[in-house]
């Protein structure tokens, strides 16, 4: 395939990105000056925290609890004013105020942190830990659990009652990431670490005041695309309501055909990336297998040029901004934005690593958890992107673990969980060994027990955190 722009850059955004350019060059000085045992005067301090960035912290919004040691997927509802967070360490799904930046609650009854055995040093089994991926549409959360089952919960409902129905699809490890049709009434979920992989798709609630969840169809991919016993996966669906179709990131797939998963060096032919492209009203119950990419359908799986992908975003002009990542592709140092329609795409270079990655109509940019950013690059990073033209606007450093991401439409403020710093010495959070290893979280959290930390992006550029009401987006309800 051809690569072809989508959109030629404009002077205004070059500059913007110059000015970028320069200002992460002075913070990767300032990151080069912290250490784990520096006093922490407060929250947003610290190369996370620089002034001279559009995109500004503002607070850092303590969890009640055990520390942050492991969490997965967040989700805004901005019609709600909520932010929700897959908290392992508190094995629930933690809730915050988006419009009053204040922690609300946890709605527990997830697996929480499980550990990896022996020989491995008190390492999160993410395989089988939960909760795991979350999305929301009206009263209806989605979430799921590392025992292979998703949670229904009602957010009008009291915490301790809020687990409408728990419903499991048939794996032995986590239900994680998924999406939902605009009305809420289609969600996909993926097994992303079943071998093979599979994806479900269920009748979801709709508007409905009583939940009816039940499971439509098991989606899996053709073994001479993903065969089994390599440990590939699938990873984050999103729903474009153009095309009317599920858009979900494949990190690895059998091409070109003998290649080597994960290869590092010559002569392993590294393997590419896929994007899995799902109509829901055709796939067939209740088993479906997915092949090669068909244009005349618009469906299959379809091979991606430089990008292992985990997260996906749809955003204007019907482009999808894909996170690929070194972890998938060795090298990788770019993001790639490809059309729903077209499939021309473009390679935007400066940002990788990205786990989950987040479109925000309020201020029309693109928002990613590049936790796996390489050091060439900056380091781990929340990379800001604009959606017009798919250029890098700027990276703000995190830690090492800030591989998730939402933003609030209506409020243009951007969420980033934090870890607590590895703990290498005394008596460690179980699976604490494994986190944050740059001094970054803490400077932005003002603790050593993690947090979330809230940035902001003032399009009028008047300094004012209020409540910003950029109209009714809907983001929170179906597309990211």
């Amino acid at each position: 395939m051809l690569r072809k722009p989508l959109y030629p850059p404009t002077s205004r955004y070059w500059q913007r990105t110059l000015r970028a350019v320069k200002a992460q060059a002075l913070l990767v000085g300032t990151f080069a000056l912290l250490t784990s045992g520096a006093a922490f005067a407060g929250p947003c301090t610290g190369a996370g925290a620089t002034p001279n960035t559009q995109t500004k912290c503002v607070t850092a919004i303590a969890i009640t609890g055990s520390p942050l040691v492991s969490f997965d997927i967040s989700w805004v509802n901005p019609d709600r004013a909520e932010y929700y967070l897959g908290d392992r360490s508190n094995a629930g799904i933690d809730i915050i105020d988006t419009k009053n930046l204040k922690f609300l609650r946890t709605i527990g009854g997830f697996k929480g942190v499980v550990l990896k055995p022996a020989p491995a040093v008190n390492l999160v089994d993410s395989n089988h830990s939960g909760p795991d991926g979350v999305v929301s549409h009206g009263r209806w959360l989605y979430a799921g659990d590392g025992d292979s089952s998703l949670k229904v919960i009602d957010l009008d409902a009291p915490t301790a009652t809020a687990i409408k129905q728990t419903i499991f699809t048939g794996g032995t490890t986590r239900v994680d990431e998924m999406d939902l049709t605009t009305d809420g009434g289609v969600l996909l979920a993926a097994n992303n670490a079943e071998d093979p992989p599979f994806g479900t798709l269920f009748k979801a609630n709709f508007d409905n005041n009583t939940s009816a969840v039940s499971i439509l169809s098991k989606i899996t991919v053709d073994s001479k695309i993903m065969p089994t016993g390599l440990g590939l996966s699938i990873e984050q669906p999103v729903w474009d309501p153009t095309t009317k179709r599920f858009y979900v990131s494949v990190p690895q797939i059998n091409v070109p055909a003998g290649c080597t998963p994960f290869a590092a060096v010559p002569p392993q032919i590294p393997c590419a990336g896929g994007l899995l492209i799902i109509d829901p009203t055709t796939v067939s119950k209740p088993t479906a297998v997915i092949g090669v990419y068909d244009s005349g359908t618009n469906t299959g799986v379809l091979a991606l040029n430089q990008c292992g992908p985990n997260g996906a975003a749809v955003g204007p002009h019907d482009n999808l901004l894909l996170g690929c990542t070194p972890a998938n592709l060795a090298g990788s140092t770019s993001t790639l934005v490809i059309n729903a329609k077209t499939k021309h795409f473009l390679n935007l270079g400066g940002i990788t690593g990205s786990d989950e990655v987040w479109f925000n109509p309020g201020d029309n940019r693109y928002y990613t958890g590049s936790s796996a950013n390489p050091a060439s690059l900056g380091g781990p990073a929340l990379g800001v992107i604009s959606g017009e033209t798919n250029l890098l606007i700027e990276t703000i450093l995190q830690g090492s673990g800030s591989h998730s991401v939402a933003a609030d439409a209506r409020r243009n403020r951007i969420f980033v969980p934090q870890v607590v710093p590895k703990c290498t010495t005394g008596v460690c959070p179980p699976g604490s060994a494994g986190a944050d290893t740059t001094g970054v979280s803490a400077q932005i959290c003002g603790t050593t027990n993690g947090c979330v930390a809230v940035y902001e992006h003032d399009v009028d550029d008047d300094h004012d955190h209020g409540d910003h009401d950029h109209g009714d987006h809907d983001h929170g309800d179906h597309d990211r």
